[in-house]
């Protein structure tokens, strides 16, 4: 057997693709490898999001160029967005590099690997898109563990002015109600018990007469499974039908993922999000009154070309007002090929720093705030695996609105859903004690 070793870079659906990639590869005769040392094959799945990601993987190259320099029949591929975008100056910069392959292309790898290995082409780029292209029936071989991925559509066509998505992932697609229920029933009988549906805007998933809300109850109602989860949701789409889904569902997680990325109208307008604070402000009160519990995080951007200390200051008042229990929070990153790469920035670096540092400090605040409330109740939690500061006898699971609880065990609970009481708090993490 051939060996594939894997790197991936990104969001989750990054590491869906990397998932489906390494299922085509199985029926090739493919098995993973955690060493890349070992591999026939080394494929860097990337992301372009941001220019720090993409320099990761130009540094990244450089490593593996030295190794093929050792091991001379190992093929190099790179993936993902940034073989769309930097295709030329990815196999410029990098020659070694014998493909690079966009998230359109995957089914195309098992015959261009053979004619890699058969000499016949070399330093192949293919990166077309394909608008019809959902993998439909490919199943992904997914991670170990309890949890899995599901993708239920491809590309975007938000076209958010400082997003470079839609230019490299093309426009937005949705696969069929038969193949993503199919999937999930395979993931069932493999005993997974949580599912978390895919997709750049979620709540824009169409199939003939399904939306997404009538797709989510589906996926719930598969025997066997315990648990489901969505990411990402734009709040211009966010429906009262599929909070009200969520609200009367018992294995619909109480959680919301809903990027706000702004507290300030004129800055959301530069961004074209296509909503304002006042439409967000009315979201979240209408989800946290008719869903119980409901854990709710978000995405800010700080820093974005225009943004005055009036504008940033907006955001502040935004967190305090809602109260998010996570924020993910990132500096404005141009894009080239963006609407927003044409706007004048009018912030140093310096300062977009200091706006970020000002943010995480109130987040970590408001989520120390809110995560206190839970002390002495009982959660219910998925058992994912040992914690990740791999303290003896200590393990972790996440309640259903997305907190992660570490509690002690003599050896990991075969048990998988856990009634814990939690009895301390330390930041964005809980301590249980299993009843």
């Amino acid at each position: 057997m051939k060996k594939v070793y894997f790197e991936t870079y990104g969001c989750q659906m990054n590491k869906y693709d990397s998932e489906l990639v390494a299922g085509i590869l199985e029926l090739e005769g493919y098995e993973q490898t955690a060493k890349a040392d070992e591999a026939d094959l080394v494929l860097i799945n990337t992301c372009s999001v941001r220019e720090n990601a993409e320099t990761r993987v130009f540094g990244r190259l450089g490593a593996l160029g030295s190794l093929k320099k050792q091991h001379k029949e190992l093929v190099i591929g790179v993936l993902g967005c940034m073989a769309v975008r930097l295709k030329n100056e990815i196999i410029k910069k990098k020659p070694f590099v014998d493909f690079v392959m966009g998230p359109d292309n995957y089914r195309s790898l098992p015959d261009l690997l053979s004619r890699i290995n058969n000499n016949v082409e070399e330093h192949v780029e293919l990166a077309e898109f394909d608008s019809y292209e959902t993998y439909g029936e490919l199943f992904p071989a997914h991670s170990i563990g309890v949890n899995a991925w599901v993708a239920i559509m491809r590309g975007c066509n938000n076209f958010c002015s400082y997003c470079i998505v839609p230019y490299v992932r093309g426009r937005e697609r949705s696969r069929s109600v038969k193949d993503i229920l199919n999937e999930v029933k395979k993931l069932a009988k493999q005993n997974y018990l949580e599912i978390t549906l895919l997709g750049q805007n979620v709540n824009s998933y169409k199939d003939e007469n399904c939306d997404f809300a009538d797709l989510i109850k589906m996926v719930a109602d598969v025997p066997g499974i315990e648990r489901v989860r969505f990411a990402t949701s734009h709040p211009k789409d966010l429906s009262q039908k599929l909070i009200d889904v969520i609200a009367e569902h018992p294995k619909i997680c109480n959680h919301v993922h809903l990027p706000v990325q702004s507290g300030s109208d004129k800055i959301l307008k530069l961004m074209n999000r296509n909503y304002n604070r006042s439409h967000y402000l009315k979201l979240v009160e209408s989800a946290r009154e008719r869903i119980p519990n409901l854990g709710l995080s978000t995405d800010i951007i700080v820093g974005f070309s225009g943004e005055t200390e009036e504008n940033f200051l907006e955001t502040v008042d935004l967190i305090e007002q809602i109260e998010f229990d996570g924020s993910f929070i990132f500096k404005y990153s141009p894009r080239e090929g963006t609407a927003a790469y044409r706007m004048k920035e009018t912030l140093t670096e310096k300062e977009k720093v200091n706006r970020i540092q000002i943010l995480n400090k109130i987040q970590s605040r408001i989520t120390l705030k809110r995560n206190q409330k839970i002390v002495g109740k009982l959660e219910k939690i998925l058992v994912e695996g040992p914690s990740k500061k791999a303290k003896p006898n200590q393990y972790m699971g996440r309640t259903e609105s997305n907190k992660i609880v570490v509690f002690t065990s003599e050896k990991l609970p075969e048990q998988k859903i856990l009634a814990v009481k939690i009895v301390d708090v330390q930041g964005h993490t809980l301590f249980g004690e299993i009843v």
